[in-house]
């Protein structure tokens, strides 16, 4: 079942283009582009997220990635 969300399909889409943008104009690749986002999440959980509450957090969102990567060959 697709997971509901606060926020609005337009927005969601335009910060992750925005994002993009950033990323495709530093020429930016793909590891340093993932090294980026991922110290992006850790600083948004250890900056915005109580202590009790990260390392579940940090889970949930490891959990959601995994669910989202998918097997077939497309690049």
């Amino acid at each position: 079942m697709p997971q509901s969300s606060r926020y609005s399909d337009e927005r969601v889409e335009k910060l992750l283009a925005q994002l993009a943008q950033v990323l495709e104009k530093d020429k930016a690749p793909t590891d340093l582009s993932l090294m980026v986002l991922g110290n992006m999440v850790t600083n948004l959980i250890n900056t915005s997220v109580s202590p009790a509450q990260r390392r579940s957090l940090a889970r949930s969102f490891a959990d959601a990635l995994q669910a989202s990567v998918r097997d077939d060959n497309a690049h």
